[in-house]
């Protein structure tokens, strides 16, 4: 069955490369902030939006005005006006919110590139990417298919991550002739209708106290800061404690996934068909009992 597939590296930029890699985010953000202004614009003058067509027809010309935007890979800033383009898309199906304004003061920014003429290709330790080159990876496994594109992203710890997206034939898992059914718990992570039980790690408890513990230290080093009127980007003790509170969420967070991979593999492997119950999360979010 030919499908797409992605694949998660780390990758380990030089300093040159960080640089290219936050003005690609910048120009990207700011493509798509731009086109979301003029379609709203739009939509006010004459009740309907624009189009992909044409924000994209305009892009040459804004390039003209901005030269800065040439500077960065132009397959990067020609994708943000395809994710627009989408996001209303997806909206007038009713499907999602509307598109919002991105910000710079989000801790996660990303840039979405495609493959064209071999400019990604994957190497035993490099990566070769649009404009930054040739790139160090950990690479984990191989990577099989046609290369689609290529997704860079900066984590709120300062660490980069590349996905790429690729088309390829996976095998289906052997049948085993067995059904069953899944009740996530609170107290029991999953309880499967044949009697096994998955228990609940709770990593977000286990380091819950050193987390508050560090929160603290960081809302001291922002009131200090601010009472030496001084920007938090500028703040060097604010930043390396902030870079402290990501690694402990991303070091939960990272638990937490490896778990569900590993408990939603076991269960797909030994089971043809599976049942679940339909979780009304947001309502069990609004009892602060379980809201935790």
């Amino acid at each position: 069955m030919v499908t797409n597939k992605a694949y998660k590296f780390r990758i380990y930029p030089n300093k040159e490369q960080e640089i290219l890699i936050a003005k690609t985010i910048g120009c990207s953000r700011f493509v798509f902030n731009h086109f979301l202004a003029k379609w709203h614009e739009a939509y006010k003058e004459t009740g309907k939006g624009l189009t992909y067509a044409s924000c994209s027809a305009k892009l040459p010309s804004l390039k003209k005005e901005l030269v800065w935007l040439k500077e960065v890979d132009s397959i990067a800033i020609q994708s943000s006006v395809k994710h627009l383009a989408d996001a209303y898309e997806r909206f007038f199906k009713k499907q999602n919110k509307a598109p919002r304004f991105k910000s710079k003061n989000n801790q996660v920014q990303s840039y979405t590139t495609k493959q064209t003429n071999g400019n990604i290709t994957v190497f035993d330790k490099q990566m070769k990417l649009p404009k930054l080159g040739l790139v160090r990876f950990a690479k984990s496994k191989e990577v099989e298919g046609r290369i689609l594109n290529a997704t860079v992203r900066r984590n709120p710890s300062g660490k980069y991550f590349v996905s790429i997206l690729v088309e390829t034939d996976v095998q289906s898992l052997e049948k085993t002739g067995s059904s069953g059914g899944v009740d996530v718990g609170l107290k029991d992570f999953a309880n499967l209708s044949n009697g096994t039980v998955y228990t609940n790690p709770k990593f977000f408890r286990s380091l819950e106290k050193k987390l508050a513990k560090e929160q603290r230290i960081l809302s001291r080093r922002k009131e200090i800061a601010i009472r030496q009127t001084r920007k938090l980007s500028e703040s060097k003790n604010y930043q390396k404690q902030r870079i402290k509170v990501a690694r402990l969420h991303e070091r939960i967070a990272n638990a937490r996934t490896d778990y569900l991979h590993k408990v939603s593999t076991d269960i797909i492997k030994n089971h043809d068909v599976i049942g679940m119950e339909d979780l009304q999360v947001t309502n069990m979010l609004k009892n602060h009992k379980l809201a935790k």
